[in-house]
């Protein structure tokens, strides 16, 4: 069970880093970006065919995978921006539900429904626990998660840019009426968090189900540790994240349980969710 736990910090790592930016466009932007991790998913199919196909060196079309990431997201930010900016977190999200079967069927079409031969940006053991060896890839990815979580919470409260970001969360109106720019402050936004996820797929890519779906979908768990933070709150959007991929890690040892571990996300969303709503139904039931 330890060994699993620990093997699924690697998975738990970039669940983190994805339910960080899950809520950081939920405070910052109003939109549940379910494309987060598919915009992530192309970018690191288009490096692998830049690598493989054209020659490209890996650091060099793992950087274009990355940029390209972080340009679908402002893309798509820039959009949103433009023609919903007036819309609820409802419709806005919604779209983010289009781009994501687009990307999917997109990569499909571009590069077939089988998983990529992604280079290992990182390999080997970092160091051993109680005869547990932990791989480079799990430090990094939850050192990643850590460092986010933690420096967009300074940004965020220390600088005029966060104040700036803040007032275009809570007072839309108000800041475009006071000179703050929305819709560069919202792009960036966008851009930041692609960018940010497409780095995470590229570290964890390689040792997980690298298929365009598996990829894509990985904003469902990200979803569930977002939630236990009510899509506000980072440190427990990187603390949920964890877990959960520990805890899926730890299920898998099990033979009887194994099959769990698929269904484990949608568990903790349905519970958070049910969790969340408890005084209304427990007042309605009075």
């Amino acid at each position: 069970m330890l060994q699993g736990a620990l093997a699924g910090l690697a998975a738990g790592g970039l669940y983190a880093v994805l339910a960080v930016c899950l809520t950081l466009m939920s405070r910052l932007v109003r939109v549940v970006n379910f494309a987060q991790s598919a915009t992530g998913m192309f970018g690191c199919y288009v490096a692998v065919f830049l690598a493989v196909h054209l020659g490209f060196p890996e650091w060099l079309a793992t950087l274009a995978g990355i940029l390209l990431g972080g340009a679908l997201s402002a893309v798509l930010g820039w959009i949103v921006s433009t023609w919903l900016a007036e819309a609820d977190t409802g419709t806005r999200s919604a779209v983010t539900v289009a781009v994501l079967l687009l990307l999917i069927s997109l990569a499909f079409i571009l590069f077939g429904n089988k998983p990529q031969p992604f280079h290992p940006l990182l390999a080997g053991p970092a160091f051993t626990v109680g005869g547990v060896v932990v791989s480079q890839v799990t430090v990094v990815t939850v050192a990643l998660a850590v460092l986010v979580a933690l420096g967009c919470r300074a940004v965020l409260a220390r600088t005029a840019l966060g104040v700036r970001l803040r007032a275009l969360s809570e007072r839309p109106t108000t800041a475009e009426l006071l000179g703050i720019p929305a819709r560069p402050l919202s792009v960036g936004v966008w851009t930041a968090t692609g960018v940010i996820a497409t780095l995470a797929v590229s570290i964890v890519a390689p040792s997980q189900s690298n298929d365009p779906t598996s990829l894509a979908m990985l904003v469902v768990p990200a979803a569930a540790a977002a939630l236990l933070g009510g899509f506000r709150r980072l440190d427990l959007a990187v603390a949920g994240g964890l877990v959960l991929g520990m805890a899926q890690g730890a299920v898998a040892q099990a033979d009887k349980l194994s099959v769990l571990r698929y269904f484990l996300p949608f568990l903790v969303i349905v519970a958070l969710l049910l969790w969340t709503q408890r005084k209304e139904v427990w007042d309605a039931a009075r």
